[in-house]
């Protein structure tokens, strides 16, 4: 039985939602968002590097518009296992590629992980924990792991997994059969959803064995599947835009969840810097010099520090100064950036920015 794990990073993204910090020359898993000198993309790294347990073992899966910038990032990866996607055509794409590759080199039961470039764990060491526990069931069984976060409040921004029948315990975690998946819920389903104990967030952190999930794609995404198998990456570009949730995890039968709780985020937006950073003793999270006056509930960023941002007078806003862009948005209306770089990208004054 193989029991070694295969970590997979998922980081093509844009990160759309950390403009103007995140631009196409440097996107959000190039930065460092938590006040260390590791980007997104290179604590990613460091704490897979430990469950795989070498730079052999880990495989990044990019664009090719920044695989340049992966490169700078993370040196010591072999290039044969940095995996450049002519064009993004969302997870399930990335998912079939990497895993008929890892097949082709390591065999149908080799256990894979694929985990997106831009989380952040708090307790490492539960983490670790809870990655030899799935690596345990899918190498075991035929299983496709999810990861399911317990919820700390009844969020409106992730998509839930609800779970069903026990099917024992593995390295002293309890596992469960999925019942389903559901899209991201209004405010009272949420509740809902907590008060039964039986929902845990949608992590978007799978762990399985090769030929388990390429014959469950041969099975629900033949279309994806069948044109990489027969024609190789240069297909990419014609392959179906689908994610796994859409593409696999909403159909198969095999699909089991592992409720966890290591301290969690996706950093989606610039409301998750205030999850990380905020403190009793100051009123707003800032990454800036800030003077301010009667300001609360702010989060202001500079990415140059002779910046000086002065507020009079304001709550609950973001505030971002990056080169020659100031952002100012409420933090409810932080999701609304995208529709910004719409306009933006229409108008040829502006091309610049993104």
């Amino acid at each position: 039985m193989n029991t070694l794990l295969f970590p997979v990073i998922l980081a093509g993204g844009k990160g759309e939602r950390f403009w103007p910090l995140s631009r196409k020359d440097r996107p959000k898993q190039f930065l460092s968002l938590d006040g260390s000198s590791r980007s997104l993309l290179q604590a990613t790294a460091d704490r897979l590097i430990k469950l795989g347990g070498s730079w052999d073992s880990l495989w990044v899966v990019t664009s090719s518009q920044i695989a340049e910038g992966v490169r700078q990032q993370l040196p010591d990866l072999p290039v044969e296992n940095l995996l450049i996607e002519s064009e993004g055509r969302d997870t399930a794409a990335a998912v079939a590629w990497t895993s008929l590759e890892i097949k082709q080199r390591y065999g149908e039961d080799a256990v894979i992980g694929f985990f997106p470039a831009d989380h952040w764990i708090a307790d490492e060491e539960a983490f670790a924990h809870t990655l030899s526990a799935a690596t345990q069931l899918a190498a075991s069984t035929a299983a496709i792991v999810t990861l399911g976060i317990k919820p700390t409040f009844p969020s409106t921004g992730y998509g839930y997994i609800e779970q069903g029948e026990k099917i024992g315990s593995f390295n002293e975690l309890p596992a469960y059969h999925v019942n389903r998946f559901t899209e991201k819920p209004n405010r009272e389903t949420a509740e809902t959803f907590l008060s039964t104990g039986r929902f845990s967030w949608n992590s978007g952190m799978f762990v399985f064995r090769a030929g388990v999930v390429l014959k469950e794609l041969h099975t629900h995404a033949p279309e994806i599947i069948e044109p990489l198998e027969q024609q190789g990456p240069d297909i990419y570009p014609q392959l179906p835009k689908k994610s796994i949730d859409y593409a696999l995890m909403e159909k198969t039968t095999l699909a089991y969840v592992l409720p966890v709780d290591f301290g969690w985020d996706d950093l989606g937006d610039w409301n998750a810097i205030e999850r990380l950073l905020k403190t009793e003793e100051n009123p707003n999270v800032e990454l800036a010099t800030h003077v301010g006056l009667d300001t609360q509930g702010a989060i202001i960023y500079a990415s140059n520090p002779e910046d000086v941002v002065v507020t009079i007078g304001l709550e609950d806003v973001v505030i971002v100064r990056d080169r020659n862009v100031t952002l100012v948005v409420k933090k409810e209306r932080t999701q609304e950036i995208k529709q910004i770089l719409k306009i933006i990208q229409s108008d040829s004054r502006f091309t610049d920015l993104l």
